[in-house]
């Protein structure tokens, strides 16, 4: 795949829409933080997140601009044109970032650094931007190759990626800064680093985020598209009438055209990650822009590439705009993945208040089915263990704590808590050296050091570390019987790590074990 890249793309079109000279330093802000900035204010000291503040006290004459994802996309629509008047199959990724199958074009053109000039030199003399080339497998090694302008041979996609910062996994839309955040404070600096984990680990330790970075760190596709054709009820065409001649109009539209789309995917247990958008003018004039994405697109998605696309569409310069409304859309998925890899969140953290208001209306409806404990919160209170201080409020009851959680508690389990907290605590055994059993003794210490444990009558485990035990008073079902927990780090079994596990232990005389938790 060949992907053409404009660096600082947002701030290229904040320039061409404002009028600003290229010599004046450029920002352009999202949340009071700069997203994108050109290269005289990138040499006065202004990054890309730092807060406006600090980015004008380094660079006082600095020019503000707010984002604006509508600007982007109709002033890079002139570069997606110029791109499809020599390569077939053009998918724009974002503003800014357009992806082509190379193999054919390279054929034609004569080899693929042929193809690459003739590209640089028709944007520059149709669009007059400036743009990076980069050559490789799958769309992620593209876009880095095209940033640092080179071509990856077939088959060296992994050994290209492997010396790359693993911040690269962070690409506008991808969200993954929790999870390039905690890799780094795990010491896993590079994409080879990363790749270099057994994806099993990956699953237990990060999950499927995790699992989907990990196969781009590794230099595959992040998910294989379904090799079946999508049903052809999947297309989505709706007839406009009156037409659509305002780009504030064919916004409102998408909002609901999207939700029926990908209602329609979501029925069949799919999602799209290629959306073909196609239009019909009142002339008969026919127009088509093909939209690539990594992630799974959901409904908001979809209405944005519609609008930026429509935006591209109606406010083009006069020669290259359409001469009528649009009478008919068609909506195409032409890329699909597996359903299952898209899991919406019910709001994300910071939502807005509409996704508040829905969330509680959701809730409140299952209780209506299911009754008021049918939905419950997790609220962390005082307590000795990790179970007994998560308490369960129900929805709409008040979250008023009866401790603080840090307060004082005698026999109180230290940190870390288990990851895992059993609901119904396994049985077990705990043995010494000479293969007798373990107890808490009256003055709250082992009866002798464990060394083996066996869970639920299965075959003994050594124990090669504990700590503990940290005893608990106020037994009312055994007054008098000693209890404590403790921590015991289990001998892995094969090739498997060490395993640690939280334990209980009630009496000295044929002492009662049970496992309460697994630590991660």
């Amino acid at each position: 795949m060949l992907v053409l890249w404009c660096p600082d793309w947002p701030a290229v079109s904040a320039v061409a829409a404002g009028g600003v000279a290229l010599t004046q330093p450029l920002a352009v802000f999202t949340a009071n933080r700069v997203v994108a900035c050109n290269a005289p204010a990138r040499r006065s000291g202004v990054r890309r997140g730092m807060r406006r503040r600090e980015a004008q006290s380094n660079c006082p004459e600095l020019a503000v601009f707010a984002a604006d994802d509508g600007r982007d996309a109709r002033l890079f629509e002139p570069v997606a044109r110029a791109v499809e008047g020599l390569v077939v199959g053009v998918e724009v990724v974002r503003p800014g970032l357009v992806a082509v199958p190379v193999s054919g074009a390279a054929a034609y053109f004569g080899g693929e650094h042929a193809l690459v000039e003739r590209l640089l030199d028709e944007i520059a003399a149709v669009a007059g931007v400036e743009c990076q080339v980069g050559v490789a497998e799958g769309l992620f090694a593209a876009t880095l190759a095209a940033r640092l302008g080179s071509f990856v041979e077939p088959g060296c996609v992994a050994e290209f990626l492997a010396p790359l910062p693993v911040t690269e996994l962070d690409q506008p839309g991808a969200e993954r800064a929790e999870l390039v955040d905690l890799l780094r404070r795990l010491g896993l600096k590079t994409l080879g680093a990363f790749a270099a984990l057994s994806e099993r680990d990956v699953v237990n330790r990060f999950g499927t985020v995790g699992v989907l970075a990990h196969r781009l760190a590794r230099g595959r596709s992040e998910r294989p598209p379904l090799r079946r054709r999508p049903p052809p009820e999947l297309t989505l065409t709706e007839e406009f009438d009156p037409v659509v001649e305002r780009v504030d109009v064919a916004a409102f539209l998408a909002k609901g055209l999207a939700t029926r789309f990908c209602a329609g995917l979501a029925g069949h247990g799919l999602a799209c990650t290629r959306l073909g958008i196609h239009a019909v003018t009142e002339d008969g004039e026919h127009l088509g822009r093909t939209w690539r994405c990594a992630e799974p697109l959901t409904p908001s998605g979809v209405a944005d590439r519609v609008r930026w696309q429509f935006e591209g569409w109606l406010r083009a310069s006069p020669g290259q705009r359409p001469t009528s409304g649009v009478v008919r859309l068609r909506l195409e998925p032409e890329e699909i993945v597996d359903g299952r890899s898209l899991q919406l969140d019910l709001w994300r953290n910071g939502g807005s208040d509409a996704d508040d208001e829905r969330a509680a209306r959701a809730f409140v409806r299952v209780q209506g089915l299911l009754g008021p404990e049918g939905v419950v919160t997790p609220l962390l209170d005082g307590g000795r263990d990790p179970a007994g201080r998560v308490r369960l409020v129900p929805w709409g009851d008040p979250r008023e704590r009866t401790t603080p959680p840090d307060a004082t508690w005698p026999g109180r389990l230290p940190s870390p808590s288990p990851a895992t907290v059993l609901v119904r605590p396994v049985p077990a055994q705990v043995f010494d050296d000479g293969g007798r059993a373990v107890g808490i003794t009256a003055r709250d210490q082992v009866t002798s050091p464990p060394r083996r444990l066996s869970i639920a009558g299965a075959p003994g485990r050594e124990v090669v570390g504990w700590a503990g035990p940290w005893p608990l008073t106020g037994d009312r079902r055994r007054p008098g019987t000693p209890r404590a927990r403790l921590q015991l780090v289990l001998a892995g079994e094969g090739e498997e790590p060490p395993e640690a596990v939280l334990v209980h232990c009630a009496g000295t005389e044929n002492p009662l074990w049970t496992v309460e938790g697994v630590y991660d």
